[in-house]
């Protein structure tokens, strides 16, 4: 059986350290899973759930379909799509909402945190964001998707939503998403304090490592990142309670592709000093590829957009027939 894989990112703000390492270099090596077909979405239509910049937003699109190709996504292989360009994402998403519970969606722990102490005035969009994501998911028959914690909720309506539909018209249409585990995404922290995740809001641009970050730029954040006084140990587990020392070992672990315990070993006893130094080395010769190649097709949007339009193309073929098919089931006239 062919595994469809579908993955998304919202267009704000640049890609950082912990997109590339905790979902887009996971995506690359999905391409190589046996009998796999893999969607890959700029979700501009989430993007919108709050204030934004109407004139950034198709450019914020180009930089993040950028930064996928960059990171090692193959167009040949794999599509990119751009939600807002496939109506039925809007449509199906709609049809859904009649079966999605309002209960269910006001404990969602992402419109909790968002909306805060302003629920009642909250708009309808990021209420409903979670039915957009399943959508998202439903429309393509998605087997498979990659999702981190924040994401396993919204997932998991997605499949109830899947369920309920079948069960109302009797028919096996929607396939339950399975969440992918394998290969899960390194979680990486912020250089400012390692108890939050890296993050593209974050009022701090010291506390993330955009990829789009010239060499100087990523060595001066780690110079900068916090850390403690402390040598490393000679183990893992006695990085307890170290957050920002765990958080830059893992970084270097995931981006020289070793352990993590073998690089406490390699550096055991040494301070961060000697750490830092070759953080920088391994952070500069990974990232600065990706770099280079993001420049270079954003000095050219047309390429962009050429690949944009390919994806774009794939992606409705799949999802057309799925809202045709939809709109039959649930007895629509035409």
């Amino acid at each position: 059986m062919t595994k469809r894989i579908l993955s998304c990112m919202q267009p704000t703000n640049n890609l950082h350290l912990g997109n590339y390492l905790g979902a887009l270099k996971n995506w690359v090596h999905l391409q190589d899973e046996p009998d796999s077909e893999c969607l890959y979405g700029v979700v501009d239509l989430h993007a919108i759930t709050q204030a934004h910049d109407a004139e950034k937003l198709a450019q914020s699109t180009r930089e993040i379909a950028a930064a996928y190709i960059a990171g090692g996504i193959d167009t040949k292989r794999s599509a990119i799509f751009v939600q807002s360009a496939i109506s039925g994402h809007s449509e199906l998403m709609w049809l859904l909402a009649t079966m999605a519970q309002m209960g269910k969606l006001e404990r969602m722990t992402q419109f909790k945190d968002k909306a805060g102490k302003n629920a009642e005035r909250a708009g309808l969009g990021l209420f409903a964001y979670p039915v957009l994501m399943a959508a998202d998911i439903l429309i393509y028959k998605a087997t498979h998707v990659p999702v981190g914690e924040d994401q396993k909720q919204h997932l998991e309506l997605s499949r109830e939503l899947a369920s309920t539909f079948n069960t109302r018209y009797g028919a096996p249409f929607f396939i339950q998403p399975e969440p992918f585990i394998q290969g899960q995404g390194t979680r990486v922290m912020s250089l400012k304090d390692g108890s939050k995740k890296m993050s593209k809001s974050d009022e701090s641009d010291n506390s993330r490592i955009n990829l789009t970050d010239d060499a100087d730029m990523i060595a001066r954040k780690i110079k900068k990142a916090k850390t403690d006084a402390e040598a490393l140990p000679e183990t893992l587990k006695e990085l307890e309670g170290r957050a920002e020392a765990l958080n830059l070992v893992n970084i270097y672990a995931a981006l020289s592709g070793k352990a993590a315990a073998d690089v406490v070993a390699e550096f055991a006893g040494k301070g961060f000093g000697d750490f830092k130094p070759a953080l920088i080395d391994v952070a500069i010769a990974k990232l600065a590829p990706i770099t280079a190649r993001m420049n270079k097709l954003l000095a050219d949007p047309a390429e962009i957009d050429r690949a944009l339009a390919a994806g774009n193309e794939k992606a409705s073929v799949i999802a057309e027939k799925t809202v045709r098919e939809t709109r039959e089931i649930m007895g629509f006239w035409g």
